[in-house]
């Protein structure tokens, strides 16, 4: 870890947390998403992948309105 911070220097922990905050925060409204709309399968999909936040923004605004517009 120190060889990391020293490689890449002052912005390696600030940009770790900034990942894990955009990160908590898309899977926290997805999460809460698909837990309303009672969608067992991607509350478990999202809740065990780690994609950076791309799987629940894809889901917040591409599939959760799929399943209205039925």
């Amino acid at each position: 870890m120190q060889q990391m911070m020293e490689q890449f220097g002052f912005w390696f922990l600030p940009a770790i947390l900034l990942i894990s905050v955009w990160s908590v925060i898309w899977k926290g409204m997805a999460l809460w998403k698909s837990a309303q709309a009672k969608q067992k399968a991607w509350f478990v999909v999202m809740l065990i992948v780690n994609t950076l936040g791309i799987l629940e923004i894809l889901y917040l605004f591409i599939f959760s309105k799929m399943k209205k517009s039925k």
